[in-house]
């Protein structure tokens, strides 16, 4: 290639690796503050290791001692995962205390990922903790005490290299069936570049305890990275959606599992219009972005980020989805800071509204495997902003968090209870990242609060308490802004907590549930800036009030 040519393939890498603007777009997005207080909040950990730990790195945010405060249990990969409880005060700076995590020393280490799960429906978090070996559940007990659950549950967390998780309560079923992505099978031939685990399902047996049988292998595994149990149909029963890593295995593809009671697990093909998608499928997000009852999903890889949505004009049932994400300005394909235009790699994905505008914004971690030279050395998260347009707006270095970091895992959470959502991230190899939203820039300089919001959280009854699979609607003015509740996605990470809203100016809300089993609620109408409890049955919504 001649000088000219190099100069000119440079200069359209970096032009394709600007925002896009257009002049429909609307005002830019008010941009939210964040200020990193780890170490100021007392928590100085590292996830790092060996090539097994290059992915991985997860954390799960949930109450661990009913204070309403979300606590962390950080991956440590080759250190040990920790367990550190929020004592952060109403409306002030992140603190947090470190407690014992009560997996002892050799079980705390080789530890990916976690996600929070009520299994037992006690109203207690449990959790599933994602190895390099032996997975495992934990059952939670009083004051943050957790204790080893595998033989109480008669659950063989088998050997695998563990780097996905997901839950879903099926129709009538007492326990959650649990999903386990598996990545590179460590004793094929040519490992670590070999063949790809299986991956696997427990489905629970009938009783009154929860109690997982027999291990069904999902096959084939192409080295799975995220993976979600989600309705993308409406039927009202969920399928599993997986992310494969197309880097270690030939002929593998994004894959799509029906799972109707009582039936093997199916995988969805050509036949049923589920199109071959070859990409390094790093983490998952779903959100239905225009409330057309449908969600979309958030593909996060080494290069560019897939946004698809399912095809208007394809057939009712049938799995067929476009890539939306050039459109709507979300690929986030390349660095937005500084001169690297190599691609970039997008580990965890999360649709949040962090400036509580009543718009949904997306949020990807970013970081070199390890180090890769055909990928961005330098790669910071980015915070898409949603628009008016339906479009979205970068504004990770604008807002705080575009930190030299390798992230991985993420979680985001109101740590301090004042209505804005705060953000941990953990990096490869480096300090976790804690960031405290602080509000939104005013125009002129200096920070203003950001707009009024509402917390969810439901509770469904003695089975599935947290309602895992309902969806949240909630009303404001002439627009509904709409969550589904899962456990799974984004990558090794998970949140179990209220159900974040951003309602922008409006001051009253009106609440009303689809329930897992399709059945509706009550309608609810609530103020803004408050936390509200939706028990199943009641005909009105109570407020919680944080004490500090």
């Amino acid at each position: 290639m001649t000088r000219f040519r190099k100069l000119t393939a440079l200069l359209l890498l970096a032009a394709a690796a600007m925002p896009a603007r257009a002049a429909d777009d609307g005002p830019t997005p008010d941009i939210p503050v964040y200020r990193e207080e780890a170490k100021a909040a007392g928590i100085e950990h590292v996830y790092g290791g060996p090539w097994e730990y290059f992915v991985g790195g997860g954390v799960a945010a949930f109450d661990c001692n009913g204070d309403g405060r979300d606590d962390l249990f950080l991956a440590g990969g080759a250190n040990p995962a920790r367990l550190f409880v929020n004592t952060s005060r109403v409306g002030g700076a992140l603190s947090f205390a470190e407690r014992p995590a009560g997996l002892g020393d050799s079980l705390a280490k080789r530890v990916l990922g976690i996600h929070p799960v009520d299994i037992d429906s006690d109203g207690v978090t449990d959790l599933a903790v994602l190895r390099v070996g032996r997975n495992l559940l934990l059952k939670g007990g009083p004051d943050c005490s957790f204790r080893l659950a595998n033989k109480l549950w008669n659950f063989d967390g088998g050997r695998a290299w563990t780097t996905g998780f997901a839950a879903t309560w099926e129709k009538g079923a007492k326990f959650p069936t649990l999903a386990f992505g598996n990545y590179v099978d460590r004793s094929a031939p040519g490992s670590p570049w070999g063949t790809c685990h299986d991956n696997a399902l427990y489905r629970p047996e009938p009783g009154d305890t929860p109690r997982y049988g027999e291990r069904r292998a999902l096959s084939p595994g192409y080295c799975s990275l995220s993976l979600m149990f989600t309705d993308w149909n409406r039927s009202g029963t969920p399928s599993l959606r997986i992310t494969n890593d197309r880097h270690y295995y030939r002929g593998g593809e994004e894959q799509l599992w029906s799972l109707l009671p009582g039936r093997p697990p199916r995988l969805y093909g050509r036949s049923d219009g589920w199109r071959h998608l070859k990409i390094w499928g790093m983490g998952i997000a779903s959100h239905d972005l225009d409330a057309d009852g449908y969600p979309e999903y958030a593909l996060t890889s080494m290069g560019d980020t897939k946004l698809q949505k399912l095809d208007d004009e394809t057939e009712e049932g049938r799995p067929v989805y476009r890539d939306i994400a050039l459109d709507k300005g979300a690929t986030a394909h390349r660095p937005y800071t500084g001169e690297d235009i190599h691609p970039s790699t997008g580990w965890h994905a999360d649709f949040q509204d962090v400036n509580n505008d009543g718009l949904i914004d997306l949020y990807i971690s970013k970081g070199n495997v390890e180090s890769m030279p055909d990928f961005a050395k330098i790669d910071p998260d980015n915070l898409l902003l949603g628009r008016w347009s339906g479009k979205f707006h970068e504004a990770g270095g604008e807002s705080g968090i575009a930190l030299p970091r390798k992230g991985r895992g993420a979680a985001f959470a109101d740590f301090n209870l004042d209505g804005a959502l705060d953000l941990v991230v953990v990096n490869r190899e480096g300090p976790v990242s804690l960031f405290r939203n602080l509000g939104v820039k005013k125009p002129g300089g200096g920070v203003r609060k950001p707009g009024n919001w509402l917390r969810v959280r439901l509770v469904n009854g003695k089975t599935n308490r947290w309602g895992i699979g309902a969806r949240i609607n909630v009303r404001i003015g002439t627009r509904t802004l709409v969550q589904d509740l899962a456990i799974g996605g984004g990558h090794a990470s998970g949140t179990l907590d209220f159900t974040h809203f951003g309602l922008g100016t409006a001051e009253r809300a009106q609440i009303r549930v689809r329930w897992p089993d399709g059945s509706w609620s009550h309608s609810y109408r609530v103020f803004a800036n408050q936390f509200a409890i939706v028990e199943r049955g009641k005909a009105d919504a109570a407020y919680w009030f944080p004490a500090d």
